[in-house]
């Protein structure tokens, strides 16, 4: 397998670990202090909708990352709490025990899996798309060749974008911080999860000047709930639950939920799954 995850060949191979993880799990330090605070802890990135954000009112966190930290909370019997983490510090918060588990538009790649486990199975699938100030003429990824583009640190949409399209990298602490630094003219594009660009373009006002300029998205990848090495317990009964949300549909009905259109692999693990016993 490449060192990155580039084509869906990649996404059919994770899926196929999705029936190779009943074998017996080893205790780990984990899963014993969730059951026993009787809380799950979980990072997410409110990078905007659909997958996170900063309810004004509540001051709550809610969105698509938000609900399925919840749906993992539920299939454990606890409760939940959600930290909001950025690109640039997800995997330190993760690794230092600050959350138990991230649902942290952190796709799968190579490189995260050697220093990071994973639950096997993928819950969806994300690629990146771009977006630019109309009139920039801009109209594939070979034409962002030798031009600033912001992404945020740690994004996997970095290398692709430098070895094989030649762009020019400028990484910011997240998406925020990279779409302030498109407004304020200092790169080309930015490319960051496709869901949340499109939705970005279609329905705020502030964005009208703007469009996605990437005909198809880039490096397609498995999305997956990160932890710890070493926490086979933790892995296996959380794999339980995500073959669960396959089987019933769940995760089909959130991303409506959330005005998100479920992807081929979603709906493949969902025909998979329905035909398998709980």
């Amino acid at each position: 397998m490449s060192r990155t995850l580039t084509a869906r060949g990649a996404a059919s191979a994770l899926a196929a670990l999705c029936l190779a993880t009943g074998g017996p799990a080893h205790a780990d330090v984990t899963l014993d202090k969730i059951q026993q605070r009787g809380k799950l802890i979980v990072g997410v990135i409110l990078s905007g909708p659909p997958f996170g954000t900063i309810d004004p009112v509540t001051h709550q966190h809610v969105g698509y990352n938000v609900q399925l930290s919840e749906g993992v909370a539920k299939g454990l019997g606890v409760a939940v709490e959600t930290v909001q983490v950025q690109p640039s510090n997800r995997v330190q918060f993760l690794q230092q025990g600050k959350v138990d588990v991230l649902i942290a538009n952190m796709q799968w790649t190579q490189e995260r899996s050697e220093i990071l486990d994973f639950v096997p199975t993928p819950f969806e699938e994300v690629g990146g798309a771009a977006i630019a100030k109309k009139g920039t003429g801009i109209k594939a990824w070979e034409d962002l060749r030798g031009k600033p583009v912001c992404v945020s640190q740690g994004s996997n949409f970095t290398k692709p974008l430098a070895d094989r399209h030649g762009a020019q990298i400028k990484a910011f602490r997240g998406q925020p911080e990279s779409l302030l630094a498109l407004r304020g003219g200092n790169c080309t594009a930015a490319v960051h999860v496709s869901p949340t660009l499109r939705e970005l373009v279609a329905d705020n006002a502030d964005w009208k000047d703007y469009e996605i300029v990437s005909p198809a998205d880039l490096i397609p990848s498995p999305s997956v709930i990160w932890l710890r090495k070493g926490e086979t317990d933790t892995q296996a009964a959380i794999d339980r639950i995500v073959q669960g949300w396959h089987r019933t549909g769940w995760l089909i009905e959130v991303e409506k939920r959330n005005g998100m259109k479920p992807t081929p692999l979603l709906h493949q693990l969902h025909e998979k799954f329905k035909r398998t016993p709980a």
